[in-house]
């Protein structure tokens, strides 16, 4: 944490070598000491320590300066500072100035020249505003904050690649929080340049995009080496337990995801059926730990970087980016996963990002304390993003086609929904409309058996319906099922065009696709049990094949 600022200001030089010399030898473990000769100098720095996020605990200024009064340079300073104790250094001549200032800026105390012996002049004075300010003092958050509108579609695009990438920052309303105007004020920013970042640093990012906003944040975007002896193709479980065997085997390992490690299991609240976990963990948490493990045998990590084609020339697998550059490696594990469906309701999908969300119930939760929200899915992430929704908000409802939940959730998840009094199942329902100007406000929900339609408040739509495999951008002749999901292994061979692509004279790993070489794992292959335990044990096993198919080429 950074220390408090105790600032002194006077313009001559002995003086101010006797104020810093007393001030360093009774404060400078718990207070950073600054000092400078010009009142203009120090009214000139103030807005550059603000926006760094530096606290100034008290102001000690000489009265009588050549370019201000120090009564003037405290009234300055105020503006930047109003919390700051104000102490005046003067003559025994300026004492009518100093008791002027008392009412003038609201002067904490005043203190005559010279304060010899500090022990009895200057330092019971000090301690005792010191120690009212600390009262008081609340430490202002440090790290990155991001200025919007709580239903900005751009606001909630950052703050979800944020979160999905594991950064603490602190989200600011404009349209809520005085801080957040307070800043804009100070950066000299308009409505017209949100939604921006502010880093620790001071520097401001005005509407940045992801990959921008990534370079700032330190993420690679490009790859460092010229070939690869494996690239997995997305950072959720089953790839980040691939780079993890893949690094600590010793393999040359890149991983490439186009938003954040973790998936659909990163934004989960909470995993309570996970192995070796019995009190469960988010999967933000499981996130962390994993790019973790995997960075520390040495593996690549690019992100966001989309992958937007896989040529095969030979042994070389040539893989390109959205950002012109190609990654080369010998073998891939394609790990893209599955996104949730997309409602194709047009007056919900202009509510996007601003009321209706897809997951992303642990970024946005705190938004909606004390209002009721709705929650579309009848799996275990509707059933995990309800509960977390249920800390917060007034009430939850959770929509399903089906009578109850007991096809689609897991038990313990029923359990606690049931035990939970602001959770409610609406079974066989339907939202059918959402209502609102600029964001959502209200639901026509209808009851599936009897067509009856009514109207509710929303403050929030979360959904989590269904998954769609990522994996319309493969053009390759890699085959898929008819939903999309990837075929591997022994199924190959129940499709017809299989012959006519595998040219091998052995039979596919299990694993491994109809493309020599390139292995698909997790929520995208075809037949996936679609839990975090299976996918991180499929990323493990789709290294074994890739150590087999390497030792044959």
């Amino acid at each position: 944490m950074k220390l408090p600022i105790i600032f002194s200001i006077d313009d001559d030089p002995q003086v101010l070598q006797a104020i810093q010399h007393d001030l360093r030898q009774q404060y400078r473990k718990k207070y950073r000491i600054l000092c400078t000769s010009s009142a203009r100098e120090a009214i000139d720095s103030l807005p550059e320590l603000k926006k760094k996020g530096e606290e100034v605990a008290l102001f000690l200024s000489d009265q009588r300066m050549p370019d201000m009064s120090g009564v003037e340079f405290l009234k300055q300073a105020r503006q930047f500072y109003p919390s700051a104790k104000r102490v005046l250094l003067t003559a025994y001549s300026d004492i009518d100035a100093a008791v002027r200032a008392i009412n003038e800026v609201q002067l904490d105390y005043y203190i005559a020249k010279p304060w010899d012996p500090p022990e009895e002049q200057l330092y019971p004075v000090l301690d005792d505003l010191l120690s009212d300010w600390l009262a008081d003092y609340r430490p202002a958050y440090e790290g990155l904050k991001l200025l919007g509108y709580q239903f900005s579609p751009r606001s909630h695009e950052l703050k979800d690649f944020l979160a999905g990438n594991l950064f603490p920052y602190q989200w600011l309303d404009i349209e809520s929080d005085s801080q957040a105007k307070d800043l804009l004020d100070l950066h000299g920013l308009s409505t017209n340049d949100l939604p921006a970042i502010l880093l620790e640093d001071g520097t401001v990012l005005k509407q940045p995009s992801l990959a921008d906003l990534a370079a700032k944040l330190g993420l690679q975007p490009k790859a460092s080496e010229g070939l690869y002896d494996l690239a997995i193709i997305g950072a959720g479980p089953a790839g980040l337990a691939a780079a993890v065997y893949g690094g600590s085997e010793g393999l040359k390992t890149i991983l490439i995801d186009k938003r954040a490690p973790g998936g659909q299991a990163g934004t989960s609240s909470r995993i309570e059926n996970y192995l070796g976990f019995p009190n469960g963990l988010s999967g933000s948490d499981l996130t962390r730990r994993a790019i973790t493990q995997a960075q520390r045998f040495g593996v690549e990590f690019l992100a966001p970087q989309e992958v937007i084609s896989i040529t095969s020339q030979g042994q070389y697998k040539h893989i390109n980016l959205g950002s012109g550059s190609e990654v080369v490696a010998r073998s891939i594990i394609l790990s893209t996963g599955v996104s949730y469906h997309q409602l194709e309701n047009e007056s919900l999908q202009k509510f996007t990002g601003a009321g209706v969300y897809y997951g992303a119930a642990t970024t946005e939760a705190f938004a909606f304390k004390g209002q009721p929200v709705y929650v579309v899915g009848g799996g275990n992430s509707a059933g995990q993003g309800a509960m977390y929704l249920s800390r917060t908000v007034s009430e939850v409802f959770i929509c399903v086609r089906r009578p109850d939940l007991s096809e689609s959730m897991s038990q313990y998840l029923i359990e606690q929904i049931e035990k939970t009094p602001n959770i409610t199942v609406l079974g066989c329902t339907e939202v059918v409309e959402g209502l609102g100007k600029e964001r959502l406000e209200c639901l026509v929900l209808e009851n599936m058996d009897t067509k009856e339609r009514r109207t509710a408040e929303a403050a929030g739509l979360f959904i989590f319906i269904g998954t769609k495999p990522l994996t319309d951008w493969i053009e390759m002749d890699i085959i898929k099922d008819p939903k999309g999901f990837i075929a591997t292994g022994r199924d190959l061979a129940k499709y017809a065009d299989f012959k006519q692509v595998w040219r091998y004279p052995r039979e596919p790993f299990a694993l491994e696709t109809c493309s020599a070489g390139i292995f698909a794992a997790g929520d995208v292959r075809a037949g996936a049990m679609n839990r975090v335990a299976s996918a991180v044990g499929e990323g493990a096993m789709a290294v074994s094949f890739v150590h087999k198919y390497l030792a044959e080429n």
